[in-house]
């Protein structure tokens, strides 16, 4: 299988987020592995408006120019890792805008969750399930929730989640999965442009 290439994009963009510890704690696990290639994407450097356009780029071209390059930059991945937090047991609002940002970039393509909160964001991570489905992505079985005493313990008494060793087989899954997954879908992905005939002008 081919090595994929997959995105870790930051779904929160508030200046007090917790996001960027199990961001940094993913940072560290990735570095280790050579089956993937990753990246990290901030949904800060990409302030797009309230989704105003005509309709879904899948039926009209993106006016916005960021969101434009959010598209261009979700092209050149073959699956995505989320990290979510939960409001009101749903996933965040800009997480869900850039969601409906795009629509031909996520299609056909493998996505995994990393959720936090009292409950891990659980109820966030089902909703994105859902929205990912409609966006004829593929979400895997596996997901990390980052819950109770160790997001407690992370976020108000200092500790690591590099220490929590019980989560450790979980990403460790997810990482597996998602790039099993990635792999064969670009393979499938590149077998069927490779299939489709070439459109000329000959009559």
């Amino acid at each position: 299988m081919t090595t994929p290439k997959i995105a870790i994009i930051i779904g929160s963009t508030r200046q007090t987020r917790f996001a960027d510890k199990p961001a940094a704690w993913l940072k560290g696990i990735v570095a280790g592995r050579s089956d993937a290639s990753y990246e990290f994407l901030d949904l800060r450097d990409y302030p797009m408006p309230f989704f105003d356009e005509v309709a879904s780029n899948a039926y009209a071209p993106t006016q916005n120019e960021v969101a434009v390059r959010w598209q261009h930059k979700l092209a050149e991945f073959d699956a995505y890792i989320i990290i979510t937090a939960e409001y009101n047991h749903a996933p965040t609002g800009v997480l869900k805008n850039a969601l409906d940002y795009a629509y031909p970039e996520w299609n056909k393509k493998a996505v995994a969750f990393v959720g936090y909160g009292s409950v891990g964001a659980a109820r966030a991570v089902e909703q994105l399930r859902t929205i990912a489905i409609e966006l004829q992505m593929a979400p895997i079985r596996t997901s990390v929730h980052i819950q109770g005493a160790d997001f407690m313990g992370a976020w108000q008494q200092g500790a690591a989640l590099e220490d929590m060793a019980h989560l450790q087989p979980g990403v460790t899954a997810l990482l597996d999965e998602l790039t099993w997954w990635g792999s064969a879908l670009k393979t499938a992905r590149d077998a069927g442009r490779a299939s489709t005939p070439m459109v000329t002008d000959e009559a």
